[in-house]
């Protein structure tokens, strides 16, 4: 886990090399950043992040053989905290809602200017979710919309239900959450279902919406 002054180990898997060649020079040129591995495809992806374990991997969502979503999952359920942002062509919200349902924290188009992707890997990193200014508009504006009825207005959280959840939505994991409070990762997982009961919540993708429409996101 990285600290405020560690460099940031990240860890490219795009099947592209000359993407990889561009976003590693751009990477390698920000203080504080460094690309460890490069992988072209999902499989060899599992095994450096294995072998190296980068703060953060980078993922393609369009890959042959393994796409980012499997990816994703796959990495996340090797290691829980791992931090997965994705980069893609992609600006439709069905890509968008795979991701996240896969587990990944931050969601940058490739069209994006350099910057924000560096601040992605810096926010991802640090705990946080980050979502492209380009999808935080038109898309997620109807991504968070809440279906009608499945979010009256009755529905309220304790404050530690609340800070639990915003911890979710924020990319940590119920380990990392316990460690931050000073309680039990069961008493965490109990404040989890218990909020997402309250809230008609079923995914983890449901935790980011509700976090979305009170502004925690942008908070982080």
């Amino acid at each position: 886990m990285s600290t405020a002054t560690a460099t940031i180990r990240v860890l490219l898997a795009d099947d592209h090399v000359v993407v990889r060649e561009g976003l590693k020079a751009l990477i390698n040129a920000q203080p504080g950043l460094e690309v460890v591995g490069e992988a072209g495809d999902g499989p060899a992806a599992l095994d450096l992040a294995d072998r190296l374990d980068p703060d953060v991997v980078v993922v393609d969502v369009s890959m042959p053989g393994m796409g980012g979503a499997q990816l994703t999952a796959r990495l996340r359920a090797a290691r829980a905290d791992r931090k997965v942002l994705a980069l893609t062509v992609h600006e439709d919200k069905s890509y968008l809602r795979l991701m996240l349902e896969s587990g990944a924290a931050g969601y940058v188009l490739k069209r994006a200017a350099a910057g924000e992707l560096v601040q992605a890997i810096r926010a991802v990193a640090a705990g946080g979710t980050y979502l492209d200014p380009a999808m935080a508009g038109s898309v997620v504006d109807n991504y968070v919309r809440p279906a009608p009825g499945r979010e009256g207005p009755a529905v309220e959280l304790s404050d530690r239900e609340t800070e639990v959840v915003r911890l979710i939505a924020l990319g940590y994991s119920n380990k990392e959450i316990a460690s931050r409070l000073g309680l039990s990762v069961k008493t965490i997982e109990t404040y989890k279902t218990r909020s997402m009961e309250k809230l008609g919540m079923r995914s983890r993708v449901d935790i980011v919406q509700y976090a979305a429409r009170r502004g925690w996101l942008d908070e982080a």
